[in-house]
């Protein structure tokens, strides 16, 4: 048995090197006995029959060449390529509540409890200017009416008096800059005859920028019960104002020169400090402070076609953390890019 199948590997070997187009010069047959080695005769032309061991007839044959690459040698081959650019490192915050987003997408690139509710302080302003821009953005040339009411908000206010002529336009814009508690107010009044009505619409316009678990009571963001929002609810109401060019110009002012027309005109510097640092690309958006809400900001900046919005709501470190998502969301943006 032993003898057969060693015969066999002989022939085997001979008709592969047929298929493989070796052509030798002699011809082979198989001799020997079963216990014994086997024995080829070769017989070439015009000689005589010379018996070899196996061996060295095997020694003597063409190697055939490999059917299959040695891996051990070729590379493997992947279709495209691997990106081996490092990956941007997630920043880390102290904040309540953050969310970082695409304000082009809306694609949320990092957050933290971004749908708890919270309070939303002056950032709640953002919701005012965009309801005032919603419901009279044809009428902002108009004189606003100022009540006692209005006039009496405190703390942070732009200083409206009964009896003051200022425009709409100019009420909303200084509003945004200093984050005038009166002026959200004048706003309401102006806009909807009164600040409960003002509500009910800034909660329309929430929904419409596709903020789903707010709650707005109030135009100016004062502590109030049952007035609420969340960081991911901002985020988005954000993105969604950054797409209105007058909404883009009201909120990126580092200075603004307040056009009374009874008085002297005065020129206020915004609160928010993170415009004020220029942050490259910074165009916007509101800061915001009560003892309930802490410090919170929402900050937004514009490059290489991207705009990245944060909102960080009750982050002592938010002048520190804002610049830092914004590189990170800006990172992301440039991978994706390819760049």
């Amino acid at each position: 048995m032993r003898m057969a199948l060693t015969h066999k590997m002989i022939l085997w070997a001979i008709l592969g090197l047929a298929t493989l187009g070796i052509s030798p010069a002699w011809a082979a047959t198989i001799d020997g006995e079963a216990d014994a080695d086997p024995i080829v005769v070769v017989k070439e032309a015009g000689k005589a029959s010379n018996q070899l061991p196996m061996e060295a007839i095997l020694a003597e044959l063409p190697k055939a060449p490999s059917l299959m690459p040695d891996l051990r040698e070729t590379p493997l081959q992947v279709e495209g390529t691997i990106d081996t650019r490092p990956k941007p490192q997630v920043p880390t915050t102290i904040a309540g509540a953050a969310c970082l987003i695409n304000g082009d997408t809306n694609e949320i690139y990092f957050e933290k409890n971004g749908t708890q509710w919270m309070h939303p302080a002056s950032t709640t302003k953002v919701v005012t200017l965009l309801t005032a821009l919603r419901l009279h953005g044809s009428r902002l040339d108009e004189l606003a009416s100022i009540s006692p009411y209005a006039a009496s908000m405190e703390p942070s206010i732009l200083g409206v008096h009964p009896g003051d002529q200022i425009t709409k336009q100019a009420n909303l814009e200084g509003m945004m800059v200093v984050s005038g508690n009166d002026a959200a107010v004048v706003a309401a009044e102006n806009t909807s005859g009164s600040v409960a009505a003002f509500a009910q619409e800034m909660n329309k316009t929430a929904l419409m920028a596709g903020a789903t678990s707010s709650n707005f009571l109030n135009p100016n963001g004062l502590t109030q019960m049952g007035h609420h929002s969340t960081a991911r609810d901002l985020a988005k109401i954000a993105a969604y104002g950054m797409r209105i060019p007058m909404f883009r110009d009201f909120v990126g002012d580092d200075y603004y020169e307040v056009p009374w027309q009874n008085r002297p005109h005065e020129t206020e510097r915004t609160t928010n400090l993170f415009i004020r640092n220029k942050y490259p690309g910074a165009n916007g958006l509101k800061t915001g402070y009560t003892e309930a809400a802490g410090d919170c900001l929402i900050a937004s900046a514009t490059r290489d076609g991207h705009t990245m919005i944060v909102v960080l709501l009750n982050d002592d470190d938010r002048w520190e953390d804002a610049p830092k998502f914004l590189d990170y969301g800006f990172a992301i943006a440039r991978n994706s890019d390819g760049n």
